[in-house]
């Protein structure tokens, strides 16, 4: 009986540990925090989203193809900016041109090969993975897009590490693919980075067919704005009165410093986790200044490459 008396008490202990991690106290859906999630509003970058668009204004014409350049510090907003523009153009397009979006991040797929690979499975799932040179599988691409009467919007995300690596004979290939042929307008390309110098890494007649002055260059966030970032997930992500003005307010103070909405929302997700394991429905000042010094020792560059335990 005595047994069967302490089997259950450390049954309830045990039970009682795990209730406390998770619990939902705050927390109520996790996608916000996810680095590829992409929000119906972008706080702090509407004329940049105009000003993309700007670099569109021909996409509706079947036989045209448009080009932008962005850069920008880490976490300035680039990715989730191409992709708010993708999924916009995409709608705005419907009955007008049929456009398929394909976002290649090049720091996972650094080689030629691996880019042409992405690019032709978003196209077709059944694409083969082995045996064809770049040249067969950039032929591939094209005749996938006229058979289906396609456009391709293609985004290469840090594209500076393919260059580096592969040097730029792909972009250089990929605006050429239309040469000598009847049908125009097959892709159009935007290209991503940190790298304020790109446009240097490329030859004349690529920064020709680029086109200089399609750049659009990203400034850092600024504290109200990084406030608003995370105001904008927590009110999405979290329950009714568990974040309040005043935490959200030191996130975008902490976070302003770098100007890196990847930050304000690690501090978030970690001062969320902080409080729930204590057993709390809602986040406290100390919870961000316990957090930032978990994150402080993380450089901004390597969020993405964190697990979700590491997180």
């Amino acid at each position: 009986q005595d047994r069967s008396k302490n089997d259950r008490i450390k049954n309830e202990l045990m039970t009682g540990y795990l209730d406390r991690i998770g619990a939902g106290k705050v927390l109520i859906n996790r996608e916000p925090f996810s680095f590829d999630w992409t929000p119906d509003h972008l706080v702090g970058r509407e004329k940049e989203l105009v000003d993309l668009a700007g670099l569109f204004t021909h996409i509706e014409n079947h036989n045209s193809s448009c080009r932008a350049i962005i850069t920008g510090p880490v976490g300035s907003g680039k990715t989730v900016l191409t992709r708010r523009f993708g999924h916009d153009l995409l709608s705005h397009l419907e009955g007008k041109r049929k456009v398929v979006l394909a976002h290649v991040n090049c720091r996972n797929h650094p080689s030629t090969s691996q880019v042409l690979q992405r690019i032709a499975l978003t196209l077709d799932s059944g694409h083969p993975e082995r045996g064809l040179s770049s040249g067969e599988i950039i032929q591939s691409i094209r005749r996938n897009l006229i058979s289906h009467n396609s456009h391709l919007l293609l985004v290469l995300d840090e594209v500076d590490l393919l260059i580096r690596r592969d040097n730029s004979d792909l972009i250089y290939k990929l605006l050429r693919i239309d040469e000598g042929q009847e049908k125009q307008g097959s892709i159009s390309l935007i290209l991503v980075s940190q790298d304020s110098m790109l446009l240097k890494l490329f030859e004349p007649a690529i920064i020709s067919r680029l086109g200089a002055s399609n750049v659009l260059k990203m400034d850092p966030y600024n504290e109200k704005e990084l406030t608003d970032i995370a105001r904008q997930r927590s009110n999405i992500a979290c329950r009714n009165g568990s974040i309040s003005d005043e935490v959200l307010q030191k996130i975008g103070v902490m976070a302003a410093d770098s100007g890196d909405a990847r930050l304000a929302i690690e501090l978030l997700d970690s001062s969320i986790r902080r409080a729930e394991s204590a057993g709390r429905s809602e986040v406290l000042i100390q919870d961000i200044e316990q957090s930032s010094e978990r994150v402080a020792a993380i450089e901004p560059s390597q969020v993405d490459g964190l697990s979700r335990d590491q997180k």
